[in-house]
């Protein structure tokens, strides 16, 4: 899955935007990026736009996370 997130600005307010896209539609948020970032470049008042993605297949928590008690790692060498 896809989102775009990007900031509108209306007399000195932030307004946070985002929109979902789909896994299969990379190209599709690709492309929406890009018409904000003309929309930005004629004059409005339009920042940060950005885009991120999260798998959701995964399967474990996101981020690190400490091994269990008895996973045992050993640097080998050669």
């Amino acid at each position: 899955m896809y989102m775009v997130y990007w900031t509108e600005y209306d007399n000195a307010a932030a307004l946070t935007r985002a929109h979902p896209f789909e896994s299969s539609q990379m190209g599709a948020a690709l492309h929406f990026m890009e018409q904000l970032r003309i929309r930005q470049r004629a004059g409005e008042a339009i920042r940060f736009v950005t885009m991120c993605s999260e798998n959701p297949n995964v399967v474990g928590h996101a981020g690190v996370a400490d091994p269990s008690a008895d996973y045992n790692w050993k640097k080998r060498r050669k």
